[in-house]
């Protein structure tokens, strides 16, 4: 379940997966599979194959491609969603739920 954002964001981040940008989103999210982890960023684009393309550079393979509600992203958490945020400059996103070093 996604909470910490508002409706704006959301739909924000869902326009840019249909105009086949590489999207990034950060939200509070649980789950009991993966203790420790608080925050999960869905990283969207409705081009499969630009986003296939991006995922290789972190060694994000293609059936980890999360295709629900339409909008096909990788799901980043843990250890993962900290390194690719800080490698794509967007640590601000993970402050917002959490201090980050």
């Amino acid at each position: 379940m996604a909470f910490g954002i508002n409706r704006d964001e959301l739909k924000s981040w869902k326009q840019s997966v249909e105009n086949k940008e590489i999207a990034f989103l950060t939200h509070y999210w649980l789950d009991e599979r993966f203790p420790g982890c608080n925050t999960v960023t869905k990283v969207g684009c409705s081009d499969i194959n630009k986003l296939i393309e991006w995922g290789k550079q972190y060694d994000l393979k293609e059936e980890w491609i999360d295709y629900k509600e339409g909008y096909p992203h990788f799901d980043l958490f843990g250890k993962y969603e900290y390194e690719i945020m800080e490698k794509e400059n967007l640590l601000e996103q993970l402050q917002r739920f959490r201090p980050v070093k």
